[in-house]
This record gives structure tokens, C-alpha cells and sequence, in this order.
């Protein structure tokens, strides 16, 4: 079913579905590294929230522009623009998407644990979920690489957490500073764009990248490289990709229908 699917894309790809236990099935090269672009995203806010419940960080401590916070980073309200430090608008106004806003954040804890952070993600989630294939190439908002079989550790992860309590994974994946308006990359302003800590939320998003049969409550994040994974904690499943060519129409249309039947073909009873 999904070789099928992946024969229809237009590009090298490898794709996959799991649930909390297992990988259900895979069709590409599932072992060959991929750029993970933004959803390098996934890791860091992973990490920052891990230190959080260690009592390294406090998510509400102050970060970044005058009035925010670390939860503001991770949110994308903290109103720093997307690459650099000019502030755009007042933290908790607009859902303005930074990487830079990220990579702050990934600085507060560097400079918390004392040790540089892609060492933090090293030793605190990527050892730990057996991601051994995966690196951290370059700014924690979009430097990652690694393998397929990796990425779907990281969605069964989300699915039923080690690393963190549910209780810190449900908040952080519900939605930070709700009501906020913004763009989301690719697919135009959403009103609202919601987004968790780190984690994009679907909700009502018209157009997504997900399928029309995703619940709202699927979080996740896709990347400029073609990477994706989404976790869709009603049906039960988290789906992923990672591809040789970079996001375009190709990927704005192939994620949705996929989506669609990995849902139809594996949603639990």
C-alpha cells in the first residue's frame, strides 16, 4: 500500500507508519539519512521540555524580546521575525514562525546545563529513543539528518512517551496562546495557526499538510527539505517521510492523500 503510494511521487522518498508498539510498514530506503530541515524542531523542543521536567528550565522564564518567555519561543509568539532578532510584534500577538525564536531557546539551555546543546540531544533523546543514525548538523531549528527508521522512533515516542510524563506531552502539545493568527510555511494564513511547544497543531487548518481525515488533534511538523511526521494520537498512528527533494506542490498534495490512506488502512478499531 504505501510502495503504491510512493510510486505516484515525483521524488526519492521513504515513508512510514507505527503505532505506541511497533512499525506497522515502510516503503523506501528507511535506512538511507535524509535532511530533516524544520522538523529538526521536534528534537529540540523535545529536549528543551525534557530539561524542563529536570528542573534545569523554566518554560516561563524570560527569553528572547522584552515580555516573553521560553514557552513564547517554542510557541512562535514571542514576535521575533524568522531569522534574526528584530522583534515584529509583542510577545502573545501574532504567530510569527522563527527559527531564530528556536534556536534562542535552544541557547537557554545550553547556557542552563552547561554543555553545548547538541550534546544535551545527544545524551538526553537521541541516545535514549535509539536514534543512533541521526545527527545535529547546524542550528536546532533546522540542522537535522537522519534515517526514516529513526524518525518513526521519534513518532512512537510521541505516542506513548519515555522521555517525558503524559501530562508534560498533552500540555505541550495543546495549544500555547490560543486564538493567535499567522502564516503557516507553505500553506498560507490560518486563522487561527495554532501551534503547541514546538509542535505544530492541525486543528481546523485549511489547507494542511495532513489529510482531511486527521484528527484536530494531530500535532507534528513537516520540513523544507520534504521531511515530515505527523502524530495523530486518536487514530492511534504517526506517519513519516523524509525525501531527496525539497518541499514544493508535489509535497503539498502527495502528504494530504497519503495521509488519507495510511489512515483509512491502519486507524485502529
Amino acid at each position: 500500500m504505501l510502495d503504491a503510494e510512493l510510486a505516484r511521487w515525483p521524488v526519492t522518498a521513504a515513508v512510514g507508519v507505527t503505532d505506541a508498539t511497533s512499525v506497522l510498514a515502510v516503503a523506501g530506503p528507511a535506512d538511507r539519512p535524509f535532511r530533516w530541515a524544520s522538523v529538526t524542531k521536534l528534537l529540540t523542543a523535545t529536549a528543551i521540555l525534557v530539561s524542563a521536567e529536570e528542573g534545569t528550565l523554566d518554560l516561563d522564564s524570560a527569553a528572547g524580546p522584552p515580555g516573553s518567555t521560553l514557552r513564547h519561543l517554542l510557541a512562535h509568539a514571542s514576535g521575533l521575525a524568522r531569522d534574526d532578532d528584530r522583534v515584529l510584534a509583542a510577545p502573545g500577538t501574532r504567530r510569527l514562525y522563527s527559527n531564530r525564536g528556536i534556536e534562542v531557546a535552544a541557547q537557554m539551555l545550553e547556557q542552563a546545563a552547561g554543555m553545548p546543546f547538541g550534546d544535551y540531544l545527544d545524551e538526553g533523546v537521541l541516545q535514549p529513543l535509539g536514534m543512533t543514525a541521526t545527527r545535529l548538523d547546524g542550528s536546532p531549528a533546522s540542522g537535522g539528518c537522519g534515517p526514516l527508521k529513526d524518525l518513526l522512533r521519534l513518532g512512537g515516542e510521541l505516542l506513548a512517551p519515555t522521555l517525558l510524563s503524559g501530562p508534560a506531552l498533552a500540555a505541550a502539545t495543546s495549544v500555547a496562546f490560543p486564538h493567535l493568527d499567522g502564516i503557516l510555511p507553505g500553506f498560507g494564513y490560518q486563522h487561527p495557526n495554532d501551534w503547541g511547544l514546538g509542535f505544530e497543531i492541525r486543528d481546523g487548518k485549511n489547507p494542511h499538510w495532513t489529510g482531511a481525515t486527521n484528527s484536530a488533534a494531530t500535532f507534528g511538523h513537516f520540513g523544507l527539505s520534504g521531511a515530515f511526521l505527523w502524530v495523530d494520537p486518536v487514530a492511534g498512528l504517526s506517519c513519516a517521510g523524509v525525501a531527496g527533494d525539497d518541499f514544493g506542490p508535489w509535497a503539498a498534495t502527495a502528504w494530504p492523500a497519503l495521509s488519507d490512506v495510511v489512515l483509512a488502512e491502519y486507524r485502529r478499531p
